[in-house]
């Protein structure tokens, strides 16, 4: 897969899945660029028809409404939409 990994401050794993027609899925990208944290984007509309099945399929673990952005954070805390406040709050 073609995550786009983004170095800065270590708070776990935090992965974006994003679309990259998607405006809020570039503004919660941006967020967390602005907060300077590491993270890993991956644009799922721009997967291989198979990897994003695979991909998809993944994303409902987390997220059952399968939308974008969905943001995860140490592979239990799930962030749907851009939620400004609230990535800021889990992040620290």
């Amino acid at each position: 897969m073609n995550w786009v990994h983004h170095k800065g401050r270590k708070v776990g794993e935090v992965r974006l899945y994003a679309l990259s027609t998607c405006g809020w899925c570039k503004r919660t990208r941006e967020l967390l660029e602005g907060l300077g944290i590491e993270f890993s984007h991956l644009y799922v509309d721009l997967l291989p028809e198979e990897e994003m099945e695979s991909v998809i399929e993944e994303v409902r673990r987390y997220n059952p409404s399968v939308s974008f952005p969905t943001l995860v954070i140490g592979g239990k805390r799930t962030i749907i939409g851009f939620r400004e406040k609230e990535i800021q709050e889990a992040l620290g």
